[in-house]
Parts: structure tokens; C-alpha cells; sequence
């Protein structure tokens, strides 16, 4: 589509709320799933930490409790 100026361009036709919504919507859409996927990979990072922290707290009290 060939516009012969950028106000016709940002008019769309006539269609500028219906284009530029579609646009908006999709922008922040991808801007909230980056957001949740980083949350959500923080998140899992977190928890195998604690689960390997905890397995080598329960070895080393097995280990205390070999020595008794």
C-alpha cells in the first residue's frame, strides 16, 4: 500500500484506530509474556538452588551421623 503522506500513513485509510490498536495490543501482549517468562524462569532458578542446598544440608547430616 502506497500512502503520499506520513499523516495518510498514520490514517491508515481510515482504519487508524483499528491498525494501530491491533498494534498496541500485540506490543504489550509480547511485553507481559518477556515479563512472566523471566519471572517464571527467576522463579525455577530459585527453586532447584534451594533443592540442591537442601540435599547437601541432608548429606552432610548423614555424613554427621555416620561419625557418631
Amino acid at each position: 500500500m502506497y500512502f503520499d503522506s506520513f499523516s495518510d500513513f498514520l490514517n491508515m485509510g481510515g482504519y487508524a484506530a483499528y491498525v494501530w490498536s491491533s498494534f498496541g495490543i500485540t506490543f504489550a501482549s509480547m511485553l507481559i509474556l518477556y515479563w512472566k517468562s523471566v519471572a517464571d524462569g527467576k522463579a525455577l532458578l530459585k527453586d532447584i538452588q534451594q533443592k540442591i542446598d537442601r540435599e547437601a544440608r541432608r548429606q552432610a547430616a548423614k555424613k554427621m551421623e555416620n561419625t557418631l
